[in-house]
């Protein structure tokens, strides 16, 4: 592609990448496009641009440090445009990036670190770009929030922030400042009353970075905002959520910061899980439905409350004596439900059961004991197995022989023994009388 079509295909996707709103002329498109047309110096060059390249920088910083900063970003603009590829330019870049922050202007800064972000990503400064990004994205919030119900007034709207959130993210996702910055934006959806949107961006923070200490923080907050939603509607979905998010939080930080809080929250939520359950079960027994109230009565007595357990419980009693088979049907029904009485309740013999094995396996699993007590035990003697025989050789060659007879005879294969070691040889037989006559 020569390098007119390279300039009509930059302005294309500029121009389409401005309308979409994921771009900003000010995060250096159309300079990349330029850079990669210019040809990259030979080393003699590169080394003639880098002393050049240095001398304007040390203008520049002394421009900026008199506080001419209009003076020094065109400094700074005057390398990146003429010495791309020295080591300057993306300390040039750094620098700019710098100035524009120290005026107070937030995206432009954002965006000025965004170019060496893209356009220098091998450079040393490419990490404190990163950070500063993020500073810029906090600043923009507000400050940080974390365990505090201070609302601070954004500098930049919502919007944006979670948009410099983001890019913080996609530009080093596996940073330090990945997990910060998705729990920030959980923090922005949290502040504007999102219930949704902010407990999927906390569930990020959990799934996306385990490890970090914000993942547990997250798992708490996540518990809390549906604490929250269960006490203004009542809804059964949120003490549910509540109640699995809290138990994975104590779970997981048994000495957490947040266990005493989380816990107080599992008994309140328990409390109105009860108080809810026995309400929906006086309701079915006022609408002569016994076997729906003793189903919900069996759960009131599952959450442990003291004051529902003791009525739900009561109840369950006076449904029993009224409806003894509606009662009684709805524990052969839903064993896991039915809470009056556990040890009747044989999950071991349901298709879905997966716990320890039942008391019989579980003996067999175990490993045998050493025997410690003089009890007289004997071992078992040793008995040798009897030996296989052919029973087909005849008797006159000694039946029942271990060794087959030799072919076209009747006796037995008589192998040699062989001698002892150390033993001497043996003494060969004497030879036949023929053998001893003299001639």
């Amino acid at each position: 592609m020569n390098a007119p079509a390279v300039s009509r295909f930059a302005a294309v996707s500029a121009a389409l990448l401005f309308a979409s709103g994921n771009l900003t002329p000010a995060w250096g498109f159309l300079d990349f496009f330029k850079k990669e047309q210019q040809k990259a110096p030979s080393a003699s060059e590169l080394q003639s641009q880098e002393a050049e390249a240095s001398v304007l920088l040390r203008e520049g910083k002394a421009a900026e440090s008199a506080g001419s900063t209009g003076k020094a970003t065109g400094i700074y603009d005057q390398i990146l445009k003429k010495y791309p590829f020295t080591n300057s330019a993306a300390e040039a870049a750094f620098s700019k990036a710098w100035a524009i922050r120290q005026t107070g202007k937030l995206q432009p800064a954002f965006e000025a670190f965004q170019r060496l972000v893209n356009d220098f990503r091998q450079s040393p400064r490419f990490s404190d770009a990163i950070q500063q990004q993020y500073e810029v994205a906090e600043e923009a919030k507000g400050g940080k929030k974390q365990r505090t119900v201070i609302i601070l007034p954004m500098k930049l709207g919502s919007e944006e922030v979670i948009k410099m959130y983001k890019q913080v993210i996609t530009n080093a996702p596996y940073g330090k400042f990945a997990p910060l910055s998705q729990f920030s934006i959980a923090e922005i959806h949290q502040d504007k009353g999102e219930k949704n949107e902010a407990v999927a961006a906390y569930q990020a923070v959990v799934d996306n970075y385990p490890a970090s200490k914000e993942a547990a923080e997250a798992q708490f907050r996540i518990g809390a905002i549906s604490n929250i939603a269960a006490k203004k509607t009542q809804d059964g979905q949120n003490l549910t959520a509540t109640r699995d998010a809290l138990k994975t939080y104590v779970t997981t930080n048994p000495a957490g910061d947040r266990t005493t809080e989380a816990q107080t929250m599992l008994t309140q939520v328990d409390e109105a899980q009860a108080a809810r359950s026995l309400e929906i079960g006086k309701f079915y027994e006022k609408q002569k439905k016994p076997k729906a109230a003793a189903i919900y009565y069996n759960e009131a007595l599952k959450f442990g409350s003291a004051d529902a357990s003791q009525e739900a419980r009561t109840r369950l009693s006076n449904l029993a004596a009224s409806s003894p088979a509606d009662v009684a049907d709805t524990k052969r029904n839903t064993p896991g439900n039915d809470y009056t009485v556990p040890a009747a309740v044989d999950l071991r013999h349901r298709a879905d059961y997966a716990g320890p094995p039942s008391p019989e396996l579980a003996r067999l699993s175990q490993k045998p004991k050493m025997r410690k007590d003089n009890d007289q035990f004997m071992p078992i003697p040793i008995q040798e197995p009897s030996l296989p025989t052919r029973a087909d050789v005849p008797a006159t060659v000694g039946g029942n022989s271990l060794l087959p007879p030799a072919a076209g005879s009747d006796k037995p294969v008589l192998l040699p023994v062989p001698p002892a070691p150390g033993a001497n040889a043996p003494i060969p037989p004497p030879p036949a009388a023929e053998d001893t006559k003299k001639p």
